[in-house]
């Protein structure tokens, strides 16, 4: 019987020959990934009252972006602490202020084909993008994998997801899965989501990455893309050469789903999703008749200001000016980023049309620091998810677009279809 790829993973990272879903197993874990957020200041207490360190130095990487720059005494002290945790345990991979963790463990490297990752977020799912399973766990969880290196995991089934066919003007990756939280729901607890199919192939990693990210949305374990030149490609960017498997990381064609679905990505059309849920979502276009007015455009978040994302607004701005009585945030998602888009006159298109530009991290996405929203205020987002109060007050409005979408927003201070201003 074939396999799928989160078996070969699993099978390959608990030692045995073959896992079947439904198995309970123990995973040897390549890397885990804590944050500023989840990761020292609750992790630490643990480890001093056993009495334990931690399992390898290499292999766990702290990231600190969620409080970052700190904005208040209190992000500063969980900032301090997080940089004396790193010195304590001499962890080897600290990213302070560096990016948004997802985006910053795959500009450096740490991603391969086949690996078995754990990360302190629930967006870690973005790093199945390299084919590797890489899902989020809580502090707990966390705590006796960065002891232990280990972790028990039920083997989830797949739902295959195929799209076939070239985007029309004006939809990106974000609109596949604002149409698939619809679609497919956002409860596929013990689960994976397997991506595939030539609108697959055809996209840049950066887009890849949205759909395995927003997995967490569809409620699933996490998401994956079986690895091809364009994985290998993007290993390489990171400075390191792809393993000498890299290739074989994928499902059987007689592999089994516990669902299979298939979609022509010529159809779909830019969509938008409604508070309070991502699986709130239409056509862009059916939002422009209630005439909905943009408080605040906001570009951030680690799957929505990649420079693909930043590439995508200044598309729609060129030339154009944000509406009086909106205003456009942009959080590029890393500080290599924010150089590149420097450096290819990206950001100047931005900010000459009325955007500012706000440091690298999780922000307001996470309701942190500069772009929170207060009060009855509606925002548009590239961001992954749009629960009540996720973005400032609990009695605020948060929409989610693709950058096309929330950049065409900005400039017509209300929502509308963004092919509107790419024509």
């Amino acid at each position: 019987m074939g396999e799928t790829l989160i078996q070969k993973i699993m099978a390959r990272a608990s030692g045995k020959a073959a896992v079947m879903p439904g198995e309970i197993v123990t995973c040897a874990v390549d890397l885990a990934m804590i944050l500023d957020s989840g990761g020292p200041r609750k992790i630490w207490p643990r480890l001093e009252q056993l009495g334990v360190g931690i399992y390898d130095n290499e292999k766990v990487i702290v990231v600190a972006d969620h409080f970052v720059p700190a904005a208040d005494p209190q992000s500063a002290a969980i900032l301090k602490l997080t940089r004396e945790f790193v010195k304590k345990f001499d962890i080897k991979h600290f990213y302070d202020m560096e990016g948004i963790c997802h985006v910053v463990m795959a500009e450096n490297g740490h991603l391969q084909p086949g690996m078995f990752c754990c990360g302190g977020d629930s967006h870690s799912t973005m790093g199945g993008a390299f084919g590797c399973y890489m899902a989020g766990f809580g502090a707990i969880e966390m705590s006796g994998v960065v002891v232990t290196g280990d972790i028990w995991s039920v083997v989830p089934e797949t739902i295959k997801v195929d799209w076939s066919g070239a985007f029309g003007e004006g939809v990106a990756a974000k609109d596949i899965m604002l149409f698939l939280a619809r679609e497919l729901g956002m409860e596929n607890a013990f689960k994976v989501v397997e991506y595939g199919g030539d609108t697959i192939r055809n996209m840049s990693m950066m887009e890849r990455m949205v759909l395995t990210n927003m997995a967490a949305e569809l409620g699933a374990e996490t998401g994956l893309i079986a690895p091809d030149e364009i994985t290998l490609e993007a290993i390489r960017a990171g400075g390191t050469e792809p393993a000498a498997d890299a290739l074989e990381w994928r499902s059987d064609d007689d592999a089994t789903f516990f669902a299979e679905h298939n979609f022509d990505a010529r159809t779909l059309v830019p969509q938008v999703a409604a508070p309070h849920k991502p699986s709130n979502s239409g056509p862009a276009e059916d939002f422009e008749k209630d005439k909905i007015h943009v408080d605040q455009a906001y570009i951030g978040a680690c799957v929505g200001a990649k420079l693909t994302d930043l590439h995508m607004v200044a598309s729609v701005l060129k030339g154009r000016q944000v509406k009086s009585g909106t205003r456009l945030m942009v959080a590029p998602s890393s500080k290599k980023i924010m150089r590149e888009a420097a450096a290819d006159g990206t950001l100047a298109t931005i900010t000459e049309a009325g955007g500012m530009i706000l440091p690298s991290g999780c922000g307001a996405c996470a309701g942190l620091g500069a772009g929170i929203i207060a009060d009855g205020e509606v925002c548009i987002s590239s961001t992954n998810r749009n629960f009540q109060g996720r973005m400032g007050s609990n009695d605020s409005f948060v929409y989610l677009g693709s950058p096309y979408t929330v950049a065409a927003a900005a400039v017509a201070g209300e929502i509308v279809d963004p092919r509107g201003m790419l024509s």
